[in-house]
């Protein structure tokens, strides 16, 4: 436990330490006029003006497109797999798993329904997955900006350029922090290579094939920009993407330090330092709150089986201990990365809820790359809103009216992700051969567990995380495709939402403050605003969480 809490401080220190700099460095990325060398010529080769600026619905058509051949080429190049360099002898993915996979890494989910050594080539893992990392990061990033620009602005008909605002994401941010991550990796001990398989022979005599790869490269990009797709099948339990407790620090840090950082670039862009402080406080206690509960419910070890072995370290790996793995994991689901060094399948039935509630609260503690910070500016939202009928107060957000088409926006945006876990979880045991193929293929575990499975499937694809419970086979027909529709509408419908409301938002001058203004800077306000998080997801969640871990846990 004194192990663990080392481990916790420590990584508060660092992040603590890296928030000002990065925060202020991001703010200047997509607020300075002068473009780098290498961006304009990208300009010039894509056709993009870059001193342009388009509407909220340009800026969406340019998001769509810009994904939707993300989707065409990440899928060609998995079909055309054996006829490409480095292919280590796989031949292509099967149209359904090249499908769910494409529209996964796009999304940036990175669920993933295969063995990643024994399925994918070098190429395909570095010039597809990787690629798709960085690009579906830079779209969630340009979203958030677009909707702090919207704040900041004052009567203003456009929202910035879509194009540039990707580059810049990449060029500017993502590409070197992946540079100096992936050095690191390589010197704590992540292996990078091109070697093809090394066949042994292990010492009760069978024989094993073991790959190599280009992991530190990949695995920094994994979870710099929250996508969270393993280069191995175990993902971050493997020793060759994570091998040491301290690496494992390092990685918790990577998945964190983005998103937290993010609401220093708010405060800094809206004017408004205070307002930053605010959301990262919020962001930071319900991460605290959620570490804390997963934590103890482990160390508890609730069960015959754990209490029988005195530990609850099924599925959890020695090297990284109990402490390590639900700091991993509370990380990995309160961003998008999706990332595992342990199988939630495995923890005890209440500790494995905290993952599922951890996405369920929209992944906004500190969330996903862009993603977690304009989740948290609608929430935000929301409970000004809500304050306002309350106390009878304004209901304004940084000097912007939130009017009915704003709440009406909001409110789709708040609805789209449940709706999507609940429709397709019912779907599948409610339609008579999709639940026998459910019951008898996918699910490992019967009963409550067995459900818990198909909820967090869903669950982890409508929120674009990517994790999964460790006991649901996936590659099944309906599967692959429901979680590829599921993953492309979580991700794309509520970004359309998001970038609407900045839309409404930009067009609005700044109301000036006056005695009827909601501070919305203070300590009160970050209590509501945590509390409407909670009890937003509480009461939507609620009764399907009965029917999975907490039947399970309670029994």
């Amino acid at each position: 436990m004194w192990f663990f809490i080392a481990q916790v401080a420590s990584l508060g220190l660092v992040l603590a330490v890296l928030y000002r700099p990065l925060g202020d460095y991001m703010a200047r990325i997509y607020t300075t006029r002068k473009d780098l060398k290498v961006e304009r010529g990208i300009y010039r080769l894509i056709g993009v003006d870059p001193a342009s600026s388009q509407t909220w619905q340009a800026y969406a058509r340019a998001v769509l497109g810009f994904s939707l051949v993300g989707v065409l080429l990440l899928y060609g190049l998995q079909r055309l797999q054996e006829w490409l360099p480095l292919a280590l002898g796989l031949g292509p993915v099967a149209p359904g798993i090249a499908f769910n996979t494409a529209v996964s890494f796009v999304t940036n989910t990175n669920w993933q329904s295969y063995a990643g050594e024994s399925t994918m080539g070098y190429l395909v893992q570095a010039a597809g997955l990787g690629v798709q990392n960085f690009a579906s990061a830079a779209v969630g990033l340009a979203v958030a900006v677009t909707l702090i620009r919207a704040l900041a602005a004052r009567r203003a008909a456009t929202l910035g350029n879509f194009w540039v605002d990707l580059i810049r994401g990449i060029v500017r941010l993502l590409l070197p922090l992946s540079i100096v991550a992936a050095v690191l990796l390589l010197a704590s001990g992540v292996i990078q290579n091109f070697n093809e398989f090394t066949h042994i022979t292990t010492l009760v005599g069978g024989t094993q094939s073991i790959p190599g790869g280009p992991v530190a490269s990949q695995e920094a990009i994994k979870l710099l920009g929250t996508n969270g797709g393993g280069f191995f099948n175990v993902n971050s339990a493997h020793p060759f993407e994570n091998p040491t407790p301290l690496s494992n620090l390092f990685e918790c840090v990577l998945m964190l330090v983005i998103p937290f950082s993010l609401t220093r670039t708010f405060g800094v862009i809206v004017g408004n330092k205070k307002q930053g402080y605010t959301i990262l406080a919020v962001m930071a206690g319900l991460f605290l709150i959620s570490l804390t509960a997963l934590t103890l419910l482990e160390y508890a070890g609730a069960g015959s089986g754990p209490q029988g072995a005195g530990a609850a370290m099924e599925g959890k790996e020695m090297r990284f201990g109990i402490g390590g793995s639900t700091l991993f994991g509370t990380s990995s689901t309160l961003t998008s990365t999706g990332a595992v060094n342990s199988m939630f399948d495995s923890f005890t039935a209440l500790g494995g809820m905290l993952p599922l509630l951890n996405m369920m609260l929209g992944e906004v503690a500190p969330g996903g790359v862009g993603s977690g910070l304009y989740g948290m500016l609608v929430l935000a939202i929301i409970t000004v809103f809500i304050a306002g009928l309350l106390v009878g107060r304004t209901p304004e957000y940084l000097g912007k009216k939130i009017g009915a088409r704003e709440i009406k926006l909001v409110s789709l945006y708040l609805l789209i992700t449940p709706t999507l876990i609940l429709s397709f979880t019912a779907l599948s045991f409610a339609i008579a051969p999709v639940r026998a193929e459910i019951e008898s293929v996918s699910m490992l575990n019967p009963g409550p567990h067995g459900f818990s499975e198909v909820l967090y499937a869903f669950t982890s694809a409508a929120n674009n995380n990517g994790s999964a419970f460790a006991g649901l086979s996936a590659n099944t027909p309906w599967l692959n495709t429901t979680l590829g529709i599921t993953m492309l509408l979580g991700r794309f419908l509520p970004m359309l939402m998001v970038l609407a409301l900045a839309g409404a938002l930009a067009a609005q001058d700044r109301i000036p403050v006056t005695a009827g203004t909601l501070p919305t800077h203070k300590p009160q306000f970050s209590v509501l605003l945590g509390s409407i998080t909670l009890i937003v997801t509480a009461l939507t969640f609620f009764p399907v969480l009965v029917l999975g871990p907490l039947a399970e846990g309670l029994r």
